[in-house]
C-alpha cells in the first residue's frame, strides 16, 4: 500500500469496500482481506513467541510492514504484544521474578527511557530506509543464531553483565524498539547469559511486558492512535494473539530445540529478505 497525501476528511475511492483508516498521510483499507491478514499475522507471531520465547514483535511487525508502512505496523502491534508477554510471564515463579528483577533492573529502566524517545520520532522515520534497516537487523539476528559459521558472542556475565553496560544496551535498544518494534538486540543480549530456555522465556517476557505496557499508554498520549477504531483494531487482535501463544507453548514441549530453531530462523530470514527487497523497490 502506498502512502498517499490527503486530509482526514478525504473521500474513499470506489475500490474501497469500507472507508480507509488514516495515519497522517498513511491509510489502511479496512477490508475483510486486511482483517484476516492481521488475525493470521498475530496468531502466527503468537505461535512463534510461545514456541521460542521471543519473536512476536519482529515477526508480526516485519510481516505487516511488507504490506503497510512500518509506523502503521508498529501501532497495530502494541496491544497484542502486551497480551503475548503477559501470557508468557505467568511461567515465571515469584522467586525467579524477584531474582530477575534485581539482576536486570538497569536494562529494564534504560529500555523504558529509550522506548519513549523512539516513540516520539516514529512518525519522522522514512519508510523505505526503515524497511531496509529492519530487514538487515532481522538477517543479522538470524546470522547470530545459526551454528554453521561461528560468530563471536557477547560474552554474557563476564563482559556485558555490568550495570553501566546494561543501561547503555537498554537505552539504545529502547530507542530502536520504541520506533520500530524491533527488540531482537535485547533478546540476543539476554541469550548471552545462558539461561535455561524456560527461564529465558520468562525473563524476556518480564523485560517486555513493562515496556510494552508503557508504550500503549504513551501511544495514546502522543496521538499515535488517530481514532478509537484504530485502537479497537489493535485490542481486537488480542484474541488471536493469546490463541497463538497458547499453541506455541503447547508445541514447545513436543518439538525438539533444533527443529524449533530452524523453523523460527527460517521464517525470520524470509521476512528479512522480503523487507529489504520492498525497501529497495525490487518487489
Amino acid at each position: 500500500m502506498a502512502d498517499r497525501a490527503g486530509s482526514a476528511g478525504a473521500q474513499p475511492s470506489e475500490n474501497y469496500t469500507t472507508a480507509p483508516l488514516w495515519f497522517g498521510r498513511m491509510t489502511i483499507e479496512l477490508t475483510p482481506a486486511f482483517l484476516g491478514l492481521l488475525a493470521v499475522v498475530v496468531a502466527v507471531s503468537g505461535v512463534v513467541n510461545g514456541l521460542a520465547g521471543f519473536g512476536f514483535a519482529i515477526v508480526g511487525t516485519m510481516a505487516l510492514a511488507t504490506v503497510v508502512p512500518p509506523a502503521t505496523a508498529v501501532v497495530l502491534m502494541l496491544v497484542p504484544m502486551v497480551a503475548a508477554n503477559v501470557t508468557l510471564l505467568s511461567e515465571l515463579s515469584v522467586a525467579d521474578f524477584k531474582s530477575c528483577s534485581a539482576r536486570f533492573w538497569p536494562l529494564i529502566v534504560a529500555t523504558l527511557a529509550g522506548t519513549l524517545i523512539g516513540m516520539v520520532v516514529i512518525d519522522r522515520l522514512p519508510t523505505a530506509p526503515v524497511r531496509v534497516g529492519l530487514g538487515l537487523i532481522t538477517l543479522g539476528f538470524v546470522a547470530s543464531r545459526q551454528s554453521v559459521v561461528p560468530l563471536p558472542s557477547f560474552g554474557g556475565d563476564r563482559q556485558l553483565g555490568g550495570t553501566g553496560v546494561m543501561a547503555a544496551i537498554g537505552a539504545v535498544s529502547g530507542v530502536l524498539f520504541g520506533g520500530t518494534n524491533v527488540g531482537i538486540q535485547l533478546v540476543a543480549y539476554l541469550r548471552s547469559f545462558e539461561l535455561s530456555h524456560g527461564l529465558f522465556v520468562s525473563v524476556v517476557a518480564l523485560v517486555f511486558v513493562g515496556v510494552n505496557g508503557l508504550r500503549v499508554a504513551a501511544a495514546g498520549v502522543l496521538g499515535l492512535y488517530p481514532s478509537r477504531l484504530v485502537a479497537g483494531l489493535s485490542v481486537a487482535a488480542i484474541a488471536p494473539t493469546v490463541i497463538g501463544v497458547g499453541g506455541g507453548r503447547w508445541l514447545r514441549s513436543r518439538v525438539g530445540s533444533r527443529r524449533r530453531q530452524l523453523a523460527v530462523l527460517g521464517l525470520l530470514a524470509v521476512i528479512g529478505f522480503r523487507l529489504i527487497a520492498g525497501g529497495l523497490g525490487v518487489i
